[in-house]
Order: C-alpha cells, then structure tokens, then sequence
C-alpha cells in the first residue's frame, strides 16, 4: 500500500486520493495541526538579512505609507534589495515584508517540499515567506495560482470571501491588485496558530491580517500556465521548428460564386492546416517538459568556471562525495513510446527511463546513479549547465 493511501496529518487525516478528489482546485481546507510542535526553519532576522541581498526578490507592503515627497499613500509597495535604514524607519504595526524563493536560498525550507510529494513535483513553484507585525497585510486579493499557507510563528487571521469572477473591480492607483468589494464567506474566519495551514484553490478571494508579533507565514505556491502563454508558447515552439513551405493550399477549389467572399471552404482549409500542425503529441511533450522546467530566475544557474570532465566527476562520486540539484534547478522526465526525456531547466536531454527517474527525484545523486548506462555523460552536461553541483560545504574547502 502507498503511504499516500494512508491519512496525512498534513491534510487533516485525509487521504491524498481524498484530497486531490474533493478539493484540489475546488475548495478551501483548513487543516489544524498540519505540521504538529512545527518550529519555523527561518527566523525573522534571517528573512530580513535575506531581502537585503542582490537578486532577492523582495517587496514591502505598507499599509498607511508615505510617497517621496512625504504625502500619505495607502498600499506603498516597495521593492528590494533593502537595507537596515528601511526597516528601521517602520512602524510598529501594518506592514509586511514578503520575499519569494525562500527554498533557494534555505535548504531547511526547500526541505519543506518534501511534505507534498502527493502533487506533481513539476507543479511546484516556490516558497514564498511574509513577516509582518501586529496588523500587517497586503489587503483582500485573489491569486491565480494553488497555495498551501502555513503559519510558521505568530497569528494570523484569515478570512475567505469565495470565488471571485476575473473581471471583479480592483483598487486603481496601487502596486497590489487589492478587491474593492470583500465579503466574508460564513464560517471562513479563522485564526492559525504555529503548524496550522490552509489549502485556497485558484481564484479564491482571501485576507490575512497578523494578529501577533512576529507573525511569519509560509507560502507553499505552484505554477500553471495561462491559456494564454500556453498557446503562444507553444505556437512559438511549433513555428520555428515548421519549413517555410508549409502554407495555406487550395489546390482542386471550386470556381468562386463571389471572388471578394471568404468562403466556408476556404476557412475549413485554414482551420485544417492549423490544427493538424499543433496536433503533434510528440512535439508537444517536449514543449510541454520544457515550459513546465523553467527556472524561475534563470541568472541562478551559474555554470561552474571551469568546466567538469567525466572521469573527474565520476572519480569524486565514487570517492563518496554526492551531487545535488541546484537551488532553484527544476527537474522532470516523460516517457513517450521508446523514447524518454529528462526535462532540465528548459531543455530536454534523452536518456534511459532508469535515470531520469532518479535525477527528477530530487536526491543525492551519488556513484550508483552515475553507473547507470549514459550517466556520466549526462552528469557531465548537466554540471557543467549549472543544473546541478556540490553541496556548498565542498565548494568551500
């Protein structure tokens, strides 16, 4: 039996089966104790000494701020890197710091994936972390996107207002996309304490206001594509694979009843031609693995400065040493007929079903995996990609 077929503290007792079948993209839950005695792999200091650095995203939420002229400006979003100065100057309540990508840049959060190994590993985007004080919020507001909020020190209140149409009205003149209209759903106003968590569907209206001191929530995100960026895309990917002899055909047509008519055949030609070319499911596998492997900071990748060779690499794993995927490398394979993909960083590498399997797992990787048949090839091009590398403590010897 899969330990996904037994109930999950994490999902109030709920089998994943039951979660994924009666709320994943449907409902809210609220999960008391999701991660009982929970301790915050991050304290405030280390979230602040984070939004001080160059290539950390970072944003500050003030609620009654100021423009630079010193006039009052509700909603003041500011972005970083900060420095002590700013949050010095801060009141003492209604504002929030929020910084994305937590989990590249603190194994102890990236550990916290791991409890959500239920969900496609590709689906995950990232771990977003806010601290605020007593009042802090970054108002009413819908996301489009499935987010686990875990409250890891402090209190915060959360209210739900429902599922919200894309056309619902926004407070203009701000950098936040706070509703102007925010009714509370009967029976969705809670307050989580430290391991409490709650599960909001895309879409779903919601408000979080810190209720506590140092109040810290962890934000577990995933990604999905927009229609929109999915077919151009995908349409981008197709084009430039396409020879320029691929055009519109009307060869055997009918004498036209009117030469300046667009006639219902002509359209069915066009139509045809259209659907054919992207019906490919081969091609759109690997546009598919690809976008979904994108890296959400693409400068984190950094090539090594000197290039890795296979005997090497292949002598310090079997020396004992262990590769690991880079912070914010992502990873994932598919098998189609006899050929399988490992999908890295948004490139697509063949290789045995064996290995990807293993690489896309998301453990070290140490000299078993490299004796797989092709393997330290593809180490090698992969290292030297910058996807994967030495834990740090190696680099610094």
């Amino acid at each position: 039996m899969s330990h996904h077929d037994q109930p999950l503290t994490l999902l109030g007792d709920l089998t994943a089966s039951e979660f994924l079948t009666h709320y994943w993209q449907q409902k809210p839950l609220l999960i008391r104790g999701a991660l009982p005695e929970f301790l915050s792999p991050i304290d405030a200091d280390e979230l602040a000494g984070l939004a001080c650095e160059d290539g950390v995203e970072a944003r500050l939420v003030e609620e009654h701020g100021q423009d630079a002229s010193g006039r009052p400006q509700p909603w003041q979003v500011t972005h970083g890197p900060f420095d002590e100065a700013t949050f010095e100057r801060l009141p003492e309540r209604d504002w929030t710091l929020l910084v994305q990508a937590v989990d590249h840049y603190v194994p102890a959060v990236a550990g916290l994936m791991e409890h959500f190994d239920f969900l496609p590993r590709w689906r995950l985007d990232d771990i977003m972390i806010s601290y605020a004080p007593p009042g802090g919020s970054v108002g009413p507001h819908v996301d489009q996107y499935d987010v686990f909020l875990l409250q890891a020190t402090g209190r915060r209140r959360w209210q739900l207002g429902g599922k919200i149409a894309d056309d619902a009205p926004i407070l203009s003149g701000i950098d936040l996309r706070i509703l102007e209209h925010f009714e509370i759903e009967a029976g969705s106003d809670w307050v989580l304490e430290p391991g409490d968590m709650l599960y909001l569907p895309p879409a779903w209206a919601h408000h979080g206001v810190s209720q506590s001191d140092d109040c810290m929530t962890i934000s577990v995100g995933f990604r999905a594509p927009s229609a929109d960026e999915a077919v151009t895309s995908y349409a981008d990917y197709i084009g430039e694979q396409l020879p320029p002899s691929l055009r519109y055909s009307d060869a055997g047509m009918q004498v036209p009843n009117e030469p300046g008519e667009i006639d219902d055949a002509a359209m069915e030609r066009i139509r045809r031609m259209i659907l054919e070319t992207l019906d490919d499911p081969a091609r759109m596998s690997q546009w598919f693995g690809r976008v979904m492997t994108q890296p959400k900071y693409v400068d984190q990748l950094i090539p090594p400065a000197q290039p890795m060779d296979e005997t090497t690499l292949v002598a310090r794993l079997q020396e004992g040493e262990r590769l690991y995927p880079s912070p914010g490398s992502r990873f994932a394979w598919r098998t189609q007929g006899s050929r399988t993909t490992l999908f890295v960083d948004g490139d697509g590498l063949p290789c045995s079903e064996e290995l990807a399997k293993r690489l896309s797992a998301g453990n070290a990787i140490t000299a078993d995996v490299a004796a797989i048949e092709g393997a330290p090839a593809l180490l090698v091009t992969l290292f030297n990609a910058g996807s994967i590398d030495w834990p740090m403590e190696d680099l610094e010897e």
